[in-house]
């Protein structure tokens, strides 16, 4: 790039011209982020018969990659909305479910995505129906697991515990209606947003949303498999439904104010990536320069700049595909580490 005199510009002076012209642009307008709260482990009732399973987390609790999960009670049997991922947090799920319900089983899992925070407990449900968006399906066949049992972790699983996956035995693609029990359920396809393969369930009479992963609340999304432009379509579709609870993937259940501050949050990532995408940084170079401001402090944002920073730039090139760039995400974070060890 060149100045209005001809002069090449270095990489540096291309960047900070960007950055002074964007600034005509006040992001900052939008409401910033409430202070973040403390939650704890329960089942939380929310109407009669329906229950969201909500895992603690907050200000130093260790909490990524744990999930929540939903519970809708029938007259003679249950419903589960995920089934959370390592043994000892399905297994909590399942006892605080039959506690609520001591005479009901599962008759149906409805998973929201194929990302393994919410599906490795799929076995403990089992004989249960599981269901899921067509991809949501075919993702879980061609996941590869780390390893063939677990390995002892405290809160986690005991130790030497199976791992394996069970897809959905029933999928559908855009929206599949349950009349359960007198009640209407309603499974939404909303994807691609956070996976191509997203769905969300939706009780009208309530105006309850189980939003899976299209719902981080004061812990930050990753977009490792996801669109971050269609996301935030995604979350405009969910703001304009009438609906006042929000049961999120992670973090404490919400309505509409908390989606929309995840909102802000996706779009104050995509500016900032845009600017030094723009200006020729690299992935790694980016997330290493990029603030998000209050949003810093939300659960784990460190740990997803590099991945959401790479995924941008591949929405960015039109080089996005379903599945995440795992070599562009190593690379970027070694470069990442390299810069942020000089600050």
């Amino acid at each position: 790039m060149t100045d209005p005199s001809g002069r090449k510009l270095t990489r540096r002076q291309t960047f900070q011209g960007v950055l002074a012209a964007s600034a005509l642009f006040d992001w900052h307008a939008a409401a910033q982020p409430a202070a973040i709260p403390f939650w704890n482990t329960e089942l939380r009732q929310l109407a009669p018969g329906i229950f969201a399973y909500v895992q603690a987390g907050g200000p130093g609790v260790p909490s990524l990659s744990v999930s929540n999960a939903g519970l809708i009670l029938g007259d003679r049997t249950m419903i589960a909305i995920d089934a959370l991922g390592a043994p000892l947090h399905a297994q909590a799920f399942i006892a605080a479910a039959k506690n609520a319900a001591p005479q009901k089983s599962f008759e149906r899992l409805i998973l929201t995505h194929h990302h393994l925070d919410h599906i490795e407990g799929n076995q403990y449900f089992l004989p249960a129906e599981i269901v899921g968006h067509v991809y949501c399906r075919q993702a879980i066949l061609e996941t590869k697991l780390p390893s063939a049992v677990w390995q002892k972790r405290d809160g986690w699983a005991l130790g030497g515990e199976a791992r394996k996956l069970i897809p959905p035995d029933v999928t559908f693609t855009d929206k599949l209606t349950y009349f359960y029990s007198g009640r209407v359920v309603e499974l939404i396809f909303n994807a691609p947003a956070h996976t191509w393969g997203d769905a969300m369930i939706y009780l009208p009479e309530h105006k309850i949303l189980f939003a899976g992963d299209l719902a981080f609340h004061y812990v930050a999304p990753f977009a490792h498999n996801g669109h971050v432009t269609k996301w935030l379509q995604a979350i405009d579709r969910i703001l304009g439904m009438d609906v006042d609870t929000i049961v999120p993937g992670h973090g404490p259940i919400g309505g509409k104010k908390d989606l929309a501050q995840m909102g802000q949050y996706l779009a104050t990532f995509k500016r900032e990536a845009r600017k030094r995408f723009d200006a020729g940084l690299s992935p790694g170079q980016a997330a290493a320069d990029i603030s998000l401001g209050s949003f810093d402090q939300w659960i784990g944002a460190p740990d997803r700049m590099v991945m959401n920073t790479v995924r941008l730039y591949h929405e960015f090139d039109n080089t996005i595909v379903p599945e995440a760039d795992t070599e562009g995400m190593r690379l970027a974070t070694i470069e990442y580490n390299a810069i942020r060890s000089k600050k």
